[in-house]
């Protein structure tokens, strides 16, 4: 139980954090002029993280449906034609920036959560994929002949063997494209999406250098929470199968 206790200190921190910000209001007074508010006011600091939580979770859900299940096709002998496109995919993909998926999707789908979806579920899918692709590639080919020696199935083969030995690989693909989906999903609060990028977003609007701090600080909080979570998972995940430890 050891492992979890840093996801539960770092999550302590996000909910004080939320919660005690008006509290610090003296501290962070001298960060703005006598005409501006020190604690951002439009939206509760807790709404604003269970909607960013909810985008981020919606988003990832679906990436990496996609990702691992065109990670396991391409895999397979029916789809090994396509691997090295998607190993390509995989590549570069990200090199395109959410900001322009964003620009993008606004046009076909208004402001508010869809192109924030849209954009957090393309960026995060890439990192899943390659690892899906690392991890399952990387499985020995005598594991999979014996499996199927002891007269397992395909899917049985999938389900057994090859997804309990590339799971902590996935799961870092998971964890990578989480964290970083995190602080992208900042930028939905340009397009009317309400997520902690709010206060950012009005702070930079109006020079309001305590908007700005409470914004980063909450994010930053969710990110280190979210990625000792997932550190806490794959420690777990090694107790279990104390085998791959390796």
């Amino acid at each position: 139980m050891r492992h979890w206790l840093t996801p539960a200190l770092w999550l302590l921190a996000l909910v004080v954090g939320c919660l005690g910000l008006p509290v610090l209001e003296p501290w962070l007074q001298p960060l703005v002029d006598g005409r501006q508010a020190v604690i951002y006011p439009r939206d509760s600091f807790v709404t604003l993280l269970l909607n960013h939580l909810q985008l981020v979770a919606i988003s990832a859900a679906a990436a990496t449906l996609v990702a691992l299940g065109g990670g396991i096709a391409v895999t397979r002998p029916w789809g090994r034609d396509f691997l090295p496109m998607a190993s390509q995919l995989a590549s570069i993909g990200q090199t395109v920036p959410p900001v322009a998926v964003l620009a993008l999707a606004v046009p076909v789908m208004g402001f508010g959560d869809g192109p924030t979806f849209v954009a957090l579920a393309l960026y995060g899918l890439l990192p899943i994929l390659r690892n899906t692709l690392a991890g399952l590639q990387g499985i020995d080919p005598a594991v999979r002949e014996a499996a199927i020696g002891m007269g397992m199935s395909s899917p049985q083969v999938l389900l057994r063997v090859e997804l309990p030995l590339a799971g902590r690989v996935i799961l870092a693909g998971i964890r990578t494209s989480v964290t970083i989906n995190i602080a992208t999903a900042a930028i939905g609060s340009t397009i009317g999406a309400q997520t902690l990028g709010d206060p950012v977003i009005a702070g930079l609007v109006n020079g309001n250098t305590a908007y700005v701090l409470q914004g980063a600080v909450l994010i930053g909080l969710l990110a280190v929470t979210v990625d000792s979570l997932f550190e806490a998972l794959e420690q777990q995940w090694l107790k279990r199968t104390p085998g791959l430890s390796g």
